[in-house]
């Protein structure tokens, strides 16, 4: 009868520490999927300032649209590290804004030509991409690493160690999902 005792015990016990290892593997993983979408993030906010510069020569009179794009991306760069749900917030009105941007060279025959604005516009562009395909990497891990924090048992040992679920990256304002319209 010991014997069974001891053997039960000892079962839950490796299984609490395979569902710890599972946890912490599952938690870091998020974290370096999150890294991805930041070091995407900072690329974009890196190239903006240039991009309204160049904006700037031939759009000079349209202000409130490039103050736009100033005040969003430093609102972006200004969310603290940890506020996934905010960055995305910020990030959102920051695509929104942009894409204002974007739409005034259709206003402006010669910055649409312009080499500068079309290099850091196809740069944006790629960034946009690499940034989706992290976000979809980040989702993933997020919803992996939830399943196993929320799933009977292991649920029990990411309550007794602390193991809280990981926010989405996604735009929580329908608003900044909307294509900007463009009339001239």
């Amino acid at each position: 009868m010991t014997t069974y005792i001891l053997l039960a015990v000892t079962a839950i016990a490796l299984y609490g520490i395979m569902a710890y290892n599972s946890l912490v593997k599952w938690r870091h993983m998020t974290e370096e999927a999150w890294s991805g979408i930041d070091v995407q993030l900072k690329r974009r906010a890196d190239m903006i300032p240039n991009l309204v510069e160049t904006v700037k020569g031939y759009a000079s009179h349209e202000r409130e649209t490039l103050e736009a794009v100033v005040a969003a991306r430093n609102k972006a760069v200004a969310v603290p590290a940890g506020d996934i749900e905010g960055r995305a917030v910020a990030e959102g009105a920051l695509g929104q804004a942009l894409g204002k941007l974007f739409a005034l060279s259709e206003a402006y025959p010669d910055l649409k030509a312009n080499e500068n604005f079309l290099d850091l516009q196809n740069s944006i562009e790629a960034i946009e991409n690499d940034l989706q395909m992290s976000r979809r990497y980040y989702n993933g891990a997020a919803r992996d690493y939830n399943v196993k924090v929320e799933s009977f048992p292991s649920n029990l040992v990411a309550n007794q160690f602390g193991f809280t679920k990981a926010g989405y990256f996604e735009i929580a304002d329908p608003a900044d999902r909307a294509v900007p319209t463009v009339k001239f």
